[in-house]
């Protein structure tokens, strides 16, 4: 039996593919020769009975420096004044590491302080519910 099983890849709405191959596959996808932003692989597989498979896998190529705004969402209604804070940092491999501006300040969550109030009440309850001399004489 002849074998006609083939795989072929497309990016995003490209009528001819950029890879055909026969399966089992694996293989490198370069991004660096992608632009920035959303993209999606359409992969057709070709059964030996020459049944066809479409599958479309959704993905977003950042090449470029990741990009971070603090104090602005998107669509959000603003009036006055907006402290806004933007700051954008790549991932290049360098010998030496920059320190400044390697990340983004940002507020600690509540859920954090909440946790940290509810340690130290506990903490506060345990001592002064279990809290007494005689459990603590000296073997001197």
């Amino acid at each position: 039996m002849e074998e006609n099983r083939i795989i072929k890849v497309f990016l995003d709405d490209d009528l001819q593919p950029f890879a055909e191959f026969q399966p089992p596959v694996k293989f490198e996808l370069d991004t660096t020769k992608i632009p920035d932003g959303k993209h999606f692989l359409r992969v057709v597989a070709r059964s030996s009975r020459g049944i066809e498979g479409i599958k479309n896998v959704p993905f977003e190529v950042r090449n470029g420096p990741e990009i971070s705004v603090v104090g602005l969402k998107p669509n959000e209604v603003v009036d006055t004044n907006v402290s806004i804070t933007i700051n954008a940092y790549g991932s290049e491999t360098n010998d030496a590491f920059v320190i400044k501006g390697s990340e983004t300040p940002k507020a600690i969550p509540a859920w954090v302080w909440a946790l940290i109030i509810a340690f130290i009440g506990f903490a506060l309850f345990y001592f002064i519910r279990f809290w007494s001399p005689e459990l603590y004489k000296s073997f001197f």
